[in-house]
């Protein structure tokens, strides 16, 4: 079998691929990365501050840091306050705060659903959210037929070769998601890299409230998705189960699809959504 651990994050450089010579990964650009994260330290802890003392914070030029106080003002992650030229921290900061605490929250309300979850099918459960264009596992739980499992915490596997990545495909709307479409990549013969049958796909996935992937991301993998929603109904994650194709066939996953969307659902009540 295939280890999945070789499915690369295309966000992750090795060592092999060519460098991007851009300032971002210049000397330069992190260092401008340090005193913005800095300033935001400042202002953290002082409640709000002027060009002039975060220069001195900083042991900057007044210059430097007012580029650098304009750069995080114009992503609202500072704010001008009614005393001109003072600053405090923006709602950008509330808004990156809010999605952590909402991955949070997510992660504590479906942990012992996928417990049980894990329990009645002997598969490993998994959690997961769009990030871009992939899907990021934000928690696991192995079942007890998972002899030492793959951690997939925290790693991005593709969207259309997974069940987790079609149920959350099936969340967006058509500009979304030609938004986070980018080349259907090949892992199997069974992928599908036609956007025209991906979407077919995906508007049977959405008809049906679940999704399955056999041997399309590896031969050999079969998973089974269902969406989790939040109070108002929107798609914001995924929950699923995925183990051997020999211990998974056609009536072993009429009865884990039954499972998963029961589960699933339990989460979305539990954040929320819809009445008992």
């Amino acid at each position: 079998m295939v280890d999945l651990s070789e499915v690369r994050d295309p966000s992750r450089r090795t060592d092999e691929d060519p460098v991007d010579p851009s300032p971002a990964v210049t000397g330069a650009g992190v260092q401008s990365v340090d005193r913005a994260l800095a300033i935001l330290e400042v202002l953290a802890r002082a409640g709000e501050a002027g060009v002039t003392q975060i220069a001195g914070e900083l042991g900057v030029h007044k210059s430097t840091a007012s580029r650098l106080v304009a750069t995080l003002e114009a992503h609202r992650l500072v704010e001008q306050t009614s005393d001109r030229g003072r600053y405090r921290l923006g709602v950008g900061v509330l808004r990156l705060a809010g999605a952590t605490t909402a991955r949070l929250d997510l992660v504590q309300e479906a942990r012992p659903i996928a417990r049980q979850l894990a329990v009645d099918t002997g598969e490993t459960v998994n959690i997961a959210v769009l990030a871009e264009s992939s899907a990021l596992y934000l928690d696991q739980v192995a079942g007890s037929s998972a002899l030492q499992p793959h951690n997939w915490v925290g790693q991005h596997i593709p969207l259309h070769a997974t069940s987790n990545g079609k149920v959350l495909l099936g969340g967006l709307d058509d500009a979304a998601l030609d938004a986070v479409l980018g080349t259907l990549a090949s892992y199997t013969p069974r992928t599908i890299t036609a956007r025209s049958e991906l979407r077919e796909e995906l508007e049977r996935v959405h008809r049906q409230g679940y999704a399955v992937a056999v041997d399309e991301l590896e031969v050999g993998l079969t998973a089974v998705a269902a969406p989790v929603r939040n109070a108002h109904g929107d798609v914001i994650a995924s929950m699923s189960v995925s183990g051997p194709s020999f211990r998974l066939p056609d009536g072993r996953v009429e009865e884990v699809v039954r499972l998963v969307v029961a589960a699933a659902r339990e989460v979305s009540h539990r954040l929320g959504w819809g009445h008992r």
